[in-house]
């Protein structure tokens, strides 16, 4: 061994974040499905997802990592570990974006996850567990639906052969898709061993800039349902049939878009109803719309209020058919129980905040994440930044320098500090 190799877990709080390198990263890795606008568009296991995935496998077997892939694509990154026969400590969230992302969202969890194994590298430091970096499939859900499949298929909760038959709008199958970029790995997906895992991300909200406070420390993730409506009316003529004969499918979408909206505002700021897509057909300005498909999202942190809300857009959107002469049928697409964080994982980074001195404060992420999966099969946290006004999915995503790289310094003392204490006889 080195002399100069660190092995007192003291001397671990002399290990650092390379700041310069991390925002390097964060510019340099922009450009694969980088937009005009300042953005990313880097739909998953397209080309340019292929490109960062290749990217960050060059840039980890810099830092002496072993990489694997799994049979849902997911990329893992393990440092070596002085007793290889502990499970690692695993960070990660995801590459992938929006069609009209930022640089941040996701990404920025892998790149200081990946800049935690750096710091670790350079000051040849030598942790008990691995310590491993991954990066989701697929998070977003924007080309292959739902969101957070491959860590779904990880933790148990889709299977992979569903998965795997997932098709996107060119009606391209998952698992197609990880064959045309050479990321259909030979492992099991779910296989992998994780002693404990933690998710670094934006909070793509803007309660920590408003209450001026560096980190958020999640302590779980909100209830969520999805679902996919559909409405039948008649498509009719625009100038020859009255208003009182008509069956006006977009009509109906209009009702229940303001029942939702009411429905949620009944149980006040943290219930949210939200329609994020419509289909109108035929699509035609002069002809009266005859089929609509749409999608709604219910959230709250207590399942039961959830619960309630779907309960009532039920029962309520009978009567929008009778009004509208349309027929409708509500599916239910996803569901997301709300997940409580490991209390022990939360503590942990609490009390590195507080040691990093770190303004900081207890929060419960309204999105989800890979993290709220993970929760299900090992002990698992968050931790959170500010962004911009708290603008995510969208290409003028911002976060400061400054609260990336001590987001990113807290990652590290977490990891360092559950190296130290984890598993200890």
């Amino acid at each position: 061994m080195p002399e100069n190799t660190v092995t007192n877990a003291d001397q671990s709080r002399n290990i650092h974040i390379d700041a310069d390198a991390l925002l390097r990263d964060l510019a340099d890795t922009s450009k694969y499905g980088g937009t005009l606008k300042g953005g990313i568009c880097r739909l998953a296991l397209t080309e340019p997802d292929k490109q960062v995935r290749d990217w960050l496998s060059t840039e980890g077997q810099k830092l002496l990592c072993t990489i694997t892939i799994d049979s849902m694509g997911n990329q893992f990154l393990r440092y070596p570990g002085t007793d290889e026969s502990l499970p690692p400590l695993v960070m990660g969230s995801h590459l992938d974006t929006q069609p009209t992302g930022g640089k941040y969202d996701g990404i920025y969890g892998v790149l200081a996850g990946l800049s935690v194994i750096r710091a670790v590298n350079t000051a040849r430091y030598k942790p008990r567990h691995p310590i491993e970096l991954v990066n989701w499939t697929n998070e977003e859900g924007a080309r292959f639906s739902p969101a957070m499949i491959s860590s779904g298929v990880f933790s148990g909760v889709f299977t992979e052969e569903n998965a795997h038959s997932i098709r996107d709008r060119n009606n391209i199958s998952m698992k197609d898709a990880l064959k045309e970029i050479d990321y259909l790995g030979a492992e099991p997906c779910g296989r992998h061993p994780v002693r404990a895992y933690f998710e670094l991300h934006i909070e793509q909200g803007p309660v920590l800039e408003d209450e001026k406070k560096t980190i958020g420390v999640v302590t779980g993730v909100q209830g969520m349902r999805r679902f996919t409506i559909s409405i039948n009316g008649q498509s009719a003529h625009a100038g020859t049939t009255p208003m009182s004969l008509r069956h006006d499918a977009m009509l109906a979408a209009a009702h229940l878009t303001i029942l939702a909206t009411n429905i949620a505002k009944k149980y006040g700021e943290d219930a949210k109803a939200t329609v994020g897509e419509i289909t109108a057909l035929p699509g035609s300005s002069n002809v009266v719309c005859g089929d609509v498909t749409m999608t709604l999202d219910l959230r709250h942190p207590n399942d039961k209020i959830v619960s309630h809300m779907e309960k009532e857009f039920y029962e309520q959107s009978s009567s929008v058919c009778a009004m509208t002469k349309t027929k409708m049928n509500i599916e239910r697409t996803w569901n997301s129980p709300s997940v409580q964080f490991d209390k022990e994982c939360v503590s942990l980074v609490r009390t590195c905040a507080e040691d990093l001195k770190l303004a900081h404060q207890d929060i419960i992420s309204g999105a989800g994440h890979d993290a709220a999966y993970l929760a299900r099969i090992c002990p698992t946290a968050m931790i959170f930044i500010p962004c911009r006004d708290g603008l995510s999915h969208n290409e003028a995503e911002h976060a400061e320098p400054k609260d990336i790289v001590a987001g990113a310094n807290l990652l590290l003392e977490a990891i360092l500090k559950a190296d130290t204490c984890f598993d200890l006889d």
